[in-house]
């Protein structure tokens, strides 16, 4: 199978894996909440911080959808680069808060982690290769 049509799989299954999980944090936030590893969910108006960050995990994956969609593979693999600190900072905010460490790495740190190789494969997909300087084919003399 072509890298091409490798790195495009995997970014799809990013954005719908991150447009899920948004979702379910505008929707559904107080049953969404334990998966995300803290040790407790925010009490009083503190769940509001809870939609937001499904709002930020939907307008993620729509920048990647748009850049898929419309071909521009080599800012789809920065922007892939960009997106996985979202994440890394998620696995710090649960570390940082002593929640499950299990969560924070298994979870937050691969989905991270993932995006950095399918953005460095996108990247290595669209790299200019040198060509070979032209040289003259000899003429009969």
């Amino acid at each position: 199978m072509a890298l091409k049509k490798i790195n495009t799989v995997l970014t799809a299954a990013f954005i719908l894996f991150i447009l899920w999980f948004g979702a379910e944090f505008i929707l559904s936030p107080e049953t969404t909440a334990p998966g995300f590893g803290l040790p407790s969910r925010p009490s009083g108006d503190g769940g509001g911080f809870l939609v937001v960050k499904g709002i930020r995990d939907v307008v993620l994956a729509l920048v990647l959808g748009v850049l898929l969609v419309t071909g521009h593979r080599r800012a789809l693999g920065w922007v892939l680069l960009v997106e996985a600190l979202a994440a890394y900072g998620d696995m710090t905010t649960v570390l940082a808060h002593h929640g499950s460490v299990a969560t924070a790495f298994g979870v937050h740190g691969l989905t991270a982690t993932l995006m950095v190789v399918n953005g460095l494969l996108v990247l290595r997909e669209t790299r200019k290769v040198a060509s070979a300087p032209a040289i003259p084919a000899p003429q009969p003399a």
